[in-house]
């Protein structure tokens, strides 16, 4: 047997900086490549090199022999050992169809998910290139309702983004903290931190991910700096917004809003009994709305004030926002606009009557099929 054109799988490896287990390294005319266009560690190579430099009278092994035969890289910071998985065999008509058949699968299926992922808001910010890298390191997985997905306490290994379906965030053993679904990524922290995670995650419903490891997260950090601002703004946005459920909101406060809605962060001031000021900034203008006690006593947006202002806000998805405690005293003597709860339902109920009125339909989510396998 000819090691000079084989594949070889990754069957264990600590603390390997690079590779994971189930990896392939693929060896053609003696030269050495790996998938995700991952570094070649040059330990890995010179290992590789000693067996398929071995003439064929100086491997002693037979075919079976072979398959269960492990090499073991010397490593740098970790190690990991490999064995010999197959042939490269593609010097056969049939294998070079199978092989092209298995580019055209491939293609299709990241075609697919991009096209799921760049209509997530959560991506808006990413370039397409940049989409496309991170959609080179994912693998599909799926849950059943009433799954544990991360437990608390432990360590995170995964990022995850859901692509469809629901989970839940849970505190203790029975508050739950938030529900979340469809373009939600949760699991970077623990697995950024090295922290336990601080919450369990459980599926409420089958629910399809996309994961990350820990190590291939690093590495597209490390190589595509404007993923690092995605990840370092997702982790800041995401910190102050469990302060915020928390009941912790603060001074100085700011965040996209594509994150949290308006609807949800006036909630947040309210239940907190705040008082402040909430400055949104969208791409038609600058709205400000100011809490006394909790309760709105001022809105104005563009040339609407009052409830106009408020309810101009509320079906905004885009946009940002800075909360500061600072209230004049002047503003303190304002009457609410009305009940907080109140508001709200009004104000959520124009929106659906204008959007009747336009013949808008409410948006529903196309979810494209994808097996655990793709």
């Amino acid at each position: 047997m000819d090691y000079r054109n084989a594949v070889f799988v990754v069957t264990s490896e600590d603390s390997c900086p690079i590779y994971n287990t189930g990896e392939e390294l693929q060896v053609q005319d003696a030269a050495v490549s790996v998938d995700y266009e991952k570094p070649v560690c040059m330990f890995l190579v010179q290992e590789l090199l000693k067996i398929v430099s071995k003439k064929p009278g100086e491997q002693r092994f037979t075919q079976l022999a072979m398959q269960r035969a492990s090499f073991k890289c010397p490593g740098c910071t970790g190690s990991m050992r490999f064995e010999y998985k197959k042939e490269k065999g593609f010097s056969t008509l049939q294998m070079n169809l199978l092989r092209i058949a298995d580019k055209k699968a491939r293609k299709r299926h990241v075609e697919a998910l991009f096209k799921h992922l760049r209509t997530m808001e959560v991506f808006e910010l990413l370039e397409d290139h940049d989409l496309l890298d991170l959609i080179s390191m994912l693998k599909l997985k799926q849950f059943d309702p009433n799954k544990v997905i991360i437990a608390e306490g432990t360590r995170g290994t995964h990022l995850y983004i859901i692509l469809s379906g629901k989970v839940a965030i849970v505190k203790g053993e029975k508050e739950i903290i938030a529900e979340i679904g469809r373009g939600e990524i949760f699991g970077e922290m623990s697995l950024l931190s090295g922290e336990p995670a601080s919450s369990s995650v459980y599926s409420r419903t089958v629910v399809k991910f996309g994961t990350i490891n820990g190590k291939d997260l690093k590495f597209i950090l490390n190589r595509y700096p404007v993923l690092q601002i995605f990840f370092y703004r997702l982790l800041v946005n995401r910190a102050q917004m469990n302060m915020a459920r928390a009941g912790k909101i603060s001074s100085g406060m700011s965040g996209e809003l594509i994150y949290i809605s308006p609807v949800e962060l006036f909630q947040l001031i309210n239940s907190g009994g705040k008082s402040g000021k909430v400055d949104l900034i969208f791409s038609d203008g600058h709205a400000v709305i100011l809490f006394n006690e909790g309760e709105i006593v001022l809105a104005s947006f563009g040339d609407f004030q009052g409830k106009d202002a408020l309810f101009a806000t509320l079906s905004k998805k885009k946009g940002s926002f800075t909360y500061n405690t600072h209230l004049a005293t002047k503003y303190h003597k304002l009457q609410p606009l009305g009940g907080f709860m109140g508001l709200l339902m009004e104000g959520l109920q124009r929106i659906d009557e204008d959007r009747e009125r336009a013949g808008v339909e409410s948006p529903i989510d196309d979810e494209p099929e994808f097996s655990e396998d793709d």
